[in-house]
Formats: structure tokens, sequence, C-alpha cells
């Protein structure tokens, strides 16, 4: 019998990506799916993602796009979605309408819509406020609020004591909260940090996907 092949598999997947960025996590189940695709660099530096041919992609004029076909497809969390939901194969999602992909579900939009949102508050606290005093006072409340997050994340570890967030199945959630807790490495009290969830950043890391995608984002110590 001839195995069946997914209409993706052969044509070029692209990738609009900033290293570091939030195109890290599809960057990394495009490694981990191992299916044909092509990064295209988007310079931040001189704001390459608010120019027209960029915004015709994305209109709100944020990193990452992904071109799959005749679809184009931004934010991270729905990219991650269609990357699962087209390559089955890879298992970086758990079975339609079993409890673990409720629990998937609500992980991937809690990193989405709860950790990251509250994290661009911390990094872009100007967009809110009109003074500097007022943008130092949101970004310690954002720096607060993300630690009490963290410590979610550390009991969500401890609550099965496997080896990744949902227990012993590497899913498209993982990489996604490596990507966010990378960017807590500033902080105070960074992600690593914590016992439980230090560990558990030092797997994603060893992962060879992920170790490809740092290399080829030119991304260098401190990795979280």
């Amino acid at each position: 019998m001839l195995a069946r092949v997914h209409p993706t598999w052969n044509r070029m997947i692209e990738l609009h990506y900033y290293p570091g960025n939030a195109s890290m996590t599809p960057h990394v189940l495009l490694e981990e799916i191992g299916v044909r695709y092509r990064l295209a660099y988007v310079d931040r530096n001189v704001e390459a993602h608010k120019s027209p041919e960029y915004l015709r992609l994305n209109p709100n004029g944020l990193i990452p796009v992904l071109v799959d076909g005749d679809l184009v497809l931004y934010e991270t969390a729905a990219i991650c979605l269609h990357l699962a939901d087209t390559h089955p194969h890879a298992a970086l999602a758990p079975p339609l309408a079993s409890g673990e992909r409720a629990q998937f579900y609500k992980w991937l939009a809690w990193l989405s819509s709860t950790l990251q949102s509250t994290l661009m508050l911390y990094f872009y606290p100007e967009r809110w406020v009109d003074d500097a005093a007022g943008a130092a006072q949101v970004k310690a409340h954002a720096e607060a609020s993300v630690g009490r997050m963290l410590d979610q994340l550390e009991a969500q570890l401890a609550s099965h004591g496997g080896p990744w967030l949902l227990g012993t199945a590497y899913l498209a959630i993982d990489p996604y909260a490596l990507m966010l807790c990378r960017w807590t490495r500033g902080f105070a009290r960074p992600a690593r940090s914590l016992p439980r969830l230090g560990g558990y950043l030092a797997r994603v890391l060893d992962r060879p996907a992920v170790k490809r995608v740092f290399e080829q984002e030119g991304l260098s110590a401190p990795l979280v």
C-alpha cells in the first residue's frame, strides 16, 4: 500500500521571521516536522514589518507570517495549530476531541493571550502611558504578573512529574513555552531560576530541532 502524502509536503512553506521573536516557535515546529521550508528575514531594525509589502501579509505589522501555498497566516498560535494539524505524523498535538486536546488548547491560548500579552506590556510599556514614570510603573507591574505566571508553569510541571508541559508527550506548546520563558532571561527572577521550570527548559533546549533553530537564527548565550 502506498503511503498517503499530505499536499503540503510537495510545496515550499515560507516563514517570515526575526531572530528570537514570536516566529521562533513556528520555526522550531517546522524543524520538528521535517518539512521543506524557507525563511524570509524581516528586518525589525529598519521596520521592515511596517513596510507596505509586509502589511499586505499581516495588516497588524507583527511577526511571524506563514505562507503555505495560497494560505497566508499570522498569529503564532494559529500557525502552531495549522502546522500540527497538517502534519499529524509529527504528533505535535493530542488527538482531536480528547481531554488532552482540550488541555492543549487551554495552554496554547494561555501562552498566547495571557503570558505573551503580559510580556508585551513589560517590553513596550510606553505604548500604554504618556510619561516615563507611568511606563516604569507598567513595566514593574508586568514583571510581577509574569512572575506569578511562571509560578503557574512551575505548578503545572509539578502536578504530573512528566518531562513536558502536559506530561509525557512533547507538543507544540513546549517550544512556545521555551520562547516566552526565554524572554524573561533579563528579569530579576527569570524562568530558568525556578527548579522544575529550569530543568524543563534545559530539556527543550536539548532537542536537536531547537538546537538547529538557535544556530540558524544566530542566537547566543544566555539561551534562556
